[in-house]
């Protein structure tokens, strides 16, 4: 094969055609979401670009090395057993704080009011880190503060989004008074627009906002508050810290390895 460069006179770098190489299975890998787990030949023909011969050979060397596997006739392919060796090694390498102090920062920044981070704990919500508000009146719940997820806009904005079996939602809010009719309209309403809210319900003259984000399997992971008093704020000016905190969220979940919402 002739390697000269036409136009420079050159032989091309081994070491660019081997970044080219890795560029061109990183495609491949990157080709499978959770909604396209398994991939004909034609199917990543089309999604990455590449000739069926190259394709070919770039696969049997995925394949080789565990990064995916196959089956079937005609030939279907799936992500392989070292990808999730080395997700589970990412995972367990992360900070969920450190990734969401930024976006917790921003939130405080454009809104001026307490910003907190729950996570899910069965059922019920714990507060992981908290950014209080500099105005004089606030509100605060505190790291480690724990409350049952039914209560509460950064609760309901993670239960939304959670599968429950038939049952659960009524256990869910089993001692705590809730009005379940209420309660399911407030889930179906937060996953409508993407955020929940709450006014007068754990703390008196308080209104909450929260948008829940989600984990790299697509699961939700916790959620983004705000809280302050209504003195201060009014349901308009909560909604539109519900709009911000759900771009500030659906940066955290890309930080923790989701694929962008198309």
């Amino acid at each position: 094969m002739n390697y000269e460069n036409s136009e420079m006179g050159q032989v091309p770098d081994k070491g660019s055609e081997g970044v080219r190489a890795v560029e061109r299975a990183m495609d491949v890998l990157s080709a499978f979401s959770p909604g396209q787990p398994e991939l004909l030949v034609a199917d990543l023909v089309k999604l990455v670009g590449l000739s069926r011969p190259t394709l070919y050979r770039l696969l049997a060397t995925l394949e080789k090395k565990g990064f995916v596997s196959s089956s079937g006739e005609p030939q279907r392919f799936r992500l392989g057993p070292s990808v999730a060796r080395l997700a589970h090694v990412w995972s367990a390498s992360l900070d969920l704080v450190a990734l969401a102090r930024p976006v917790m920062a921003e939130a405080l920044t454009i809104t001026a009011e307490t910003v907190a981070l729950f996570v899910p704990r069965g059922d019920m919500r714990l507060c992981i880190a908290e950014m209080q508000s500099p105005q004089p009146i606030s509100f605060r719940r505190g790291v480690g503060y724990s409350e049952k997820l039914v209560r509460g806009a950064s609760g309901r904005a993670i239960l939304a989004f959670t599968p429950l079996r038939s049952g659960e939602l009524e256990a869910y809010a089993a001692g705590t008074n809730s009005d379940l009719e209420w309660l399911r309209q407030q889930l179906e309403v937060t996953r409508e627009r993407g955020y929940a809210m709450g006014h007068n319900e754990l703390i008196q003259g308080a209104y909450a906002v929260a948008a829940p984000f989600f984990d790299g399997a697509g699961a939700v992971a916790g959620s983004l508050g705000v809280f302050g008093p209504d003195a201060r704020l009014t349901e308009t000016r909560v909604h539109e810290f519900g709009v911000v905190l759900k771009t500030l969220a659906a940066r955290l979940t890309a930080s923790l390895g989701a694929a962008p919402s198309t």
